[in-house]
C-alpha cells in the first residue's frame, strides 16, 4: 500500500474533489475501525453568487461561490479499502461525475445502517454557512443595505493560537423531547462581544443536515466567550493562582472554553492546565466555570459547580473560588447537580447514551430551576 495517510489517499483517488479539514474515526459493533471523510463540490463560476475566500480546511487559499457535501468517503483503517457514497444526490456536478467514473460511486442508501448512525455534518461546509449568514440574516432591506444589524463569529486568542467557538456536543434543543448531537456556534454583534444568537447543525437521524438559529432578545444582555474570558482574568483570585504557577517556572494552558446552553441558560466550562518546566505531558490543574454573574475556579469540576451553584467555596490555599451571589437552593442544587453529572459520565464510559442524555437532561432542569 503506497498511500497509508488516508488524506493523501483520497486525494489521489478524488482529485476533482476538496475534503473537509477534519476525518473520523468510529469503531463498529464488530470492534472495525472506520474513517469518515466529507468530500466537497466546488466553483468559483456559479452565476449570481457572492465569491467568498477560502480559509477552511483543504479548501484554503481558494476562491469559490458554490459549495456541496456531495461525497462521504468510507476507508476502512485496517486495508486501507475505499468506498464512496453519494450524500447529496441533487449535486449535478457529483451526478455529472458518477456518470463519467461508472461504478465508482455508490448512493448514501447503500451505506451500512450502523455506519449511517455515525455520520456527521460537515464543519467546513457549516463553517462557510455561519460565516455568510452573519450578513444575510437580515431580511429588512434597509436594514441590511445598513448593515446595521451584522454579526460576527467570536474568536478566543488562547497563547499565539486563536479558537474557534464551533463545538460538537449532546444536548436537547429547546423545544424538543431529548438530548441529540448537534454542532453548535454562537454569534455576536459585530463590534460586540455580548451573545446574540446561536446555530446549530443537527446530526441525528431524520434532522441530519437541519440547520437551527436561537436568537437572544435584543434587550436582554447575553455574556459572549470574550466579556467571560475577560472577567475570569479580572478576578483576583483566579489571576494570582495563575501568576503564581507562572512564577514557578510552570507553563500555564488554558484549555478551549466550553459553552453549553442548558435549555434557556448558559455555562461556560474552561480547563486550565499545567506544564511543568521541561515536562512534556500537561496536567489538569483547575476548571474554571460560568454562570452568569457567578465565576468560580476549583480542583474538579464538581468542586467548581458547588462554588457557583451551591454557594460553597473551598478555603484551601491552593484553591480559588470566586462566588458573586449565593443561589436560594444552596447544597441541594450542588448535590444534585453532581449526582447527575457523575451518573451521566458513568452512562458516557459504559456507552449508554440514552441515559447519558437523560442525566443531561436532568441537570439542565436542575440548573434551570436555580437561576
Amino acid at each position: 500500500m503506497y498511500y497509508r495517510n488516508i488524506e493523501e489517499r483520497v486525494r489521489r483517488a478524488l482529485p476533482f474533489l476538496s475534503m473537509d479539514r477534519d476525518p473520523y474515526m468510529v469503531v463498529t459493533r464488530k470492534g472495525e475501525l472506520k474513517w469518515i471523510y466529507d468530500g466537497y463540490t466546488t466553483s468559483d463560476r456559479y452565476p449570481y453568487a457572492e465569491l467568498v475566500n477560502d480559509t477552511f480546511g483543504s479548501l484554503a487559499g481558494k476562491r469559490l461561490n458554490y459549495i456541496r457535501n456531495s461525497v462521504k468517503v468510507v476507508i476502512d483503517a485496517y486495508d486501507g479499502k475505499m468506498t464512496f457514497y453519494i450524500a447529496d444526490k441533487e449535486d449535478p456536478v457529483i451526478q455529472t461525475y458518477a456518470k463519467i467514473f461508472k461504478g465508482s460511486f455508490t448512493p448514501l442508501d447503500g451505506m451500512d445502517e450502523e455506519l449511517r448512525t455515525h455520520i456527521r455534518y460537515p464543519e467546513d461546509l457549516f463553517a462557510y454557512q455561519t460565516m455568510l449568514y452573519t450578513v444575510y440574516h437580515m431580511d429588512e432591506a434597509q436594514i441590511f443595505y445598513n448593515k446595521e444589524d451584522q454579526w460576527q463569529i467570536p474568536v478566543i486568542a488562547r497563547g499565539e493560537q486563536t479558537d474557534s467557538m464551533m463545538r460538537h456536543m449532546i444536548m436537547k434543543l429547546p423545544g424538543e423531547i431529548k438530548e441529540e448531537f448537534i454542532l453548535m456556534i454562537p454569534f455576536t454583534p459585530r463590534g460586540k462581544d455580548n451573545l446574540s444568537a446561536w446555530m446549530v447543525a443537527r446530526n441525528d437521524g431524520e434532522f441530519y443536515g437541519q440547520l437551527m438559529v436561537y436568537r437572544f432578545p435584543k434587550q436582554k444582555l447575553v455574556f459572549g466567550p470574550m466579556q467571560i474570558t475577560n472577567r475570569i482574568n479580572q478576578e483576583a483570585n483566579i489571576s494570582s493562582q495563575i501568576s503564581l504557577w507562572d512564577q514557578r517556572g510552570s507553563e500555564v494552558i488554558r484549555g478551549s472554553l466550553l459553552v453549553i446552553p442548558i435549555e434557556e441558560a448558559l455555562i461556560y466550562i474552561q480547563p486550565i492546565y499545567l506544564r511543568a518546566e521541561g515536562g512534556k505531558i500537561p496536567e489538569l490543574k483547575r476548571v474554571i466555570v460560568a454562570y452568569e454573574n457567578r465565576i468560580a475556579m476549583e480542583e474538579t469540576l464538581d468542586s467548581a459547580l458547588a462554588s457557583v451553584f451551591g454557594g460553597r467555596v473551598s478555603q484551601d490555599k491552593e484553591t480559588t473560588g470566586v462566588v458573586h451571589k449565593e443561589p436560594e437552593t444552596g447544597q441541594n442544587v450542588f448535590q444534585k447537580a453532581r449526582d447527575h453529572y457523575n451518573r451521566a459520565l458513568e452512562a458516557q464510559r459504559r456507552g449508554d447514551w440514552a441515559l447519558y442524555g437523560e442525566e443531561i437532561r436532568k441537570l439542565g432542569d436542575l440548573l434551570k430551576s436555580a437561576k
